[in-house]
């Protein structure tokens, strides 16, 4: 018999225990405790002497690109900015990526590299820890710095460069109009003379006379001569005036382009002037951006909201869709040409929250001028991940609850990824639960949607609604682990159960309710936290299955909510509490008392699992602050970010026969494992 087998046996017999009368209370604590033993021998065993090492991304690639820039001396090293996941780099065309975020993640909402020098480049940022404004990199993306003096914490939108003088560049702002730096992003200066309008999208600089600018607005085009001195209104023509791209030829920098938000494309060819609308073929009228040949400038393209990219071979004349490869509806936020190879592009495409499912979002790259498209995110892991769910008895197969992708499922620890969205309507899944008896019984919370059922591992999906208020969100998904047809849904507007595996929901009582568990032992007890009596901040428990709930906040009170919950799975009489006010509580009565037992975590807890084999390791994911681990039953904790290069931390899971493999689900950072 393989040790595999004895493992599944061992965990069969676990999970079909059940709970027996008071009488029976020592031999129904050692039929549970028999086959836990058997699996921790079997497992430490092939394990004694692993050691856990760094974290390593492992997907789902793809995620909210909305700003790429290429190398212009070395043009197969190219980076991609994203929303809230950070910077990626690829020093092969896109080929594979790498985030290059050296602890700073944030949204990176424009790149602007030295074409002089390209290894300094400059992104403009919206960033909870690193703040607003300008970072700075002169080591090609591997380290950072604030370049933010005079910016006064501004979101910066565009970036120009004075391709002769590369010291000198230029940062348009949302509400504070344009600001100038003369000494490489040293210190800046406001430069709002005569611009009428400072919520500014968009910046291009005339490559021949780079003192020549202009800036596109909320509110139309303004142009200065005298680099950035002065401003004037050049928007005669325009009939949509919100400009949120601009080109310039650049060997006849009197043309120009804007991409307007509902008016399509406007040119003109006598530096700004006047300007005409050139739409012929042009289907969707939201350009968000523009790519033009360097070689051949009447051959541009032009990214668009919902419409994916267009193509001119005629300075704009007419307009052809080339979105063969690209998903249907996609958006392109951002392009970028290869200068020395231009029927080579790149287009970054964000994910939408909600509708259309992205399941190779991310950079999609073209060698023939854009007549096709292919997927080119391997690596540039940015997906935002509310839930990671393990099979307990094929713990290779991994699933992931996404915001845009779905569902997507990995059959090799994530190796590789597949969507599974199948019967699914909303791509914005919040929680997963797995069957532990038939694991191809998978549960999803769709937000706005409500739960979804999958009885062939996600292959397809059916709505499970009946009783639910499916516009909740939802804060854990739970499986009672004897009875699998019994299952919870715990939300904003109380708990949820069904007895039938779905197929109808009662209401089950209490407000908010943040974080869930269930005793292993005996499960018609639950744990409810976030969402007290009366609908206050603190812990509820119910012995009967949730038909009443006690109050059992004794110790917690004053600390924020309960955001995170683990039971001890040997003696379920001990559980855990992380919350919002950077502390984990322990019990060791089953709630009816609370202490405070965490030092050395700095963050709020938004995760807690704990080791099934040595219950007294627990893991506990941060807001920002990544990952940290105790063996002291929580009283100490140390970090163990060590390769986790985004440190928002959503969920942790645990794989349940190996638990020195940990998954954490990070906030637009994918998936991590630690092995």
């Amino acid at each position: 018999m393989t040790e595999k087998t004895n493992q599944r046996r061992g965990i069969a017999r676990l999970q079909s225990v059940v709970v027996r009368p008071k009488a029976d209370a020592v031999r129904s604590f050692r039929a549970l405790l028999m086959p836990l033993l058997v699996l921790a021998c079997l497992s430490r065993a092939s394990a004694a002497s692993a050691q856990s090492g760094p974290w390593t991304s492992v997907g789902p690639d793809g995620g909210d690109v909305v700003a790429l820039a290429i190398d212009p001396l070395t043009p197969t090293t190219l980076y991609a900015g994203t929303d809230n996941g950070g910077l990626f780099k690829s020093t092969n065309g896109g080929a594979s990526w790498s985030a290059s975020n050296t602890g700073r993640v944030m949204s990176i909402l424009v790149l602007a590299i030295d074409p002089l020098t390209p290894s300094t480049l400059y992104a403009g940022i919206y960033a909870s820890g690193a703040g607003r404004g300008v970072l700075k990199s002169t080591n090609g993306g591997a380290s950072w710095s604030l370049s933010n003096t005079g910016l006064n914490g501004y979101v910066v939108h565009a970036l120009a460069i004075d391709p002769r003088t590369p010291t000198t560049l230029y940062a348009a702002t949302q509400g504070y109009g344009l600001n100038k730096s003369t000494n490489g992003g040293g210190s800046w200066d406001a430069i709002n003379t005569g611009l009428t309008n400072e919520n500014v999208e968009a910046l291009a600089i005339d490559p021949l006379t780079p003192t020549t600018l202009y800036a596109g607005t909320e509110q139309g085009l303004f142009m200065s001569r005298d680099g950035g001195g002065s401003w004037s209104d050049i928007s005669a023509g325009l009939t949509s005036r919100y400009v949120e791209a601009l080109a310039i030829d650049p060997l006849t920098p009197t043309t120009l382009y804007a991409g307007t938000y509902g008016g399509g494309v406007f040119r003109s060819t006598n530096g700004g002037l006047s300007w005409d609308a050139i739409n012929t073929g042009l289907t969707n009228p939201m350009v968000r951006a523009f790519a033009i040949d360097p070689l051949t400038p009447t051959t541009l393209y032009a990214g668009t909201l919902g419409g994916g990219v267009f193509k001119s071979a005629n300075g704009g004349g007419s307009w052809d869709a080339i979105n063969t490869g690209l998903m249907t509806n996609t958006d392109v936020a951002a392009l970028a040409i290869d200068p020395l190879t231009p029927t080579t592009l790149y287009a970054g495409t964000p994910l939408a929250f909600l509708g259309t499912f992205h399941s190779n979002s991310g950079v999609f790259k073209s060698t023939d001028g854009g007549e096709s498209w292919s997927a080119s995110s391997t690596g540039l892991t940015a997906v935002i991940v509310n839930a990671v769910a393990v099979d307990p008895l094929t713990p290779t197969t991994l699933y992931a609850g996404t915001n845009g992708v779905g569902v997507s499922k990995s059959t090799n620890r994530g190796g590789s990824w597949s969507a599974s969205n199948t019967g699914l309507t909303i791509n914005r899944i919040l929680a997963l639960a797995i069957d532990p008896l038939a694991p191809t019984t998978l549960y999803a919370w769709a937000h706005g949607g409500g739960v979804f059922k999958s009885a062939d591992g996600g292959g397809s999906w059916s709505a499970s609604n009946t009783g639910l208020m499916t516009h909740t969100d939802v804060a854990a998904l739970a499986i009672d682990p004897v009875t699998p047809t019994t299952l919870y849904a715990a939300t904003n507007y109380g708990v949820f159960k069904s007895v039938n595996g779905g197929g109808s929901w009662s209401a089950s009582g209490l407000g908010d309710v943040r974080a869930f568990a269930i005793d292993p032992q005996t499960p018609s007890t639950l744990y409810a936290g976030g969402g007290g009596v009366g609908g206050r901040v603190g812990m509820s428990k119910s012995t009967d299955g949730g038909k009443s709930w006690s109050d059992i906040s004794t110790g917690l009170a004053g600390y924020g909510y309960v955001s995170a919950l683990a039971i001890d799975p040997l003696t379920p009489t001990t559980l855990y509490a992380g919350t919002y006010g950077h502390d984990v509580f322990t019990s060791t009565d089953g709630g009816g008392s609370w202490s405070a037992s965490a030092t050395g975590l700095p963050d709020q807890v938004t995760a807690l699992a704990i080791d099934p084999l040595t219950p007294s390791t627990l893991y506990a994911g941060t807001e920002e602050s990544g990952v940290f681990r105790s063996a002291d039953w929580a009283w100490t904790w140390d970090a163990i970010n060590s390769g986790l290069t985004n440190p928002f931390v959503r969920v942790l899971a645990i794989d349940p026969l190996t638990p020195t493999t940990v998954y954490a689900g990070t906030f637009a950072g994918s998936v991590f494992a630690r092995r």
